[in-house]
């Protein structure tokens, strides 16, 4: 459960935006999952993203907050995208790890000007 408080950075703009309901739907939908599998995708991740940076020459948009608490933009986003070539980087505003059920407009909204 505290994982999940941090995914949602309870006690930042984010955390009120999501109710207890959420966090416990969450929880259970992580106690269904695979506990090998969970833990391989981290490293499966990483190393796909260092094969596939070298030779991307797609358009690409990383949408990240700036209060993820799992997956802080100074240690991830933000030095990713300075690593790949034609990116398009959107940081938002006290968005939390788990943006895309915060701030769906704000995503929606980027991704729309993105793919135009």
């Amino acid at each position: 459960m505290e994982f999940l408080k941090n995914f949602y950075s309870v006690g930042g703009p984010d955390g009120k935006l999501v109710s207890e309901r959420v966090i416990e739907a969450n929880w259970t939908v992580a106690m269904g999952a695979s506990p090998i599998g969970t833990l391989a995708c981290v490293d499966s991740w990483v190393e796909d993203f260092r094969k596939d940076i070298a030779r991307n020459d797609v358009p690409t948009m990383i949408i990240h907050g700036d209060n993820d608490r799992i997956l802080p933009a100074d240690a991830t986003s933000r030095r990713q995208a300075k690593l790949i070539k034609n990116v398009k980087y959107v940081e938002i505003k006290g968005g939390s790890h788990g943006i895309t059920w915060t701030r769906a407009e704000e995503i929606n909204a980027a991704l729309v000007g993105f793919l135009a």
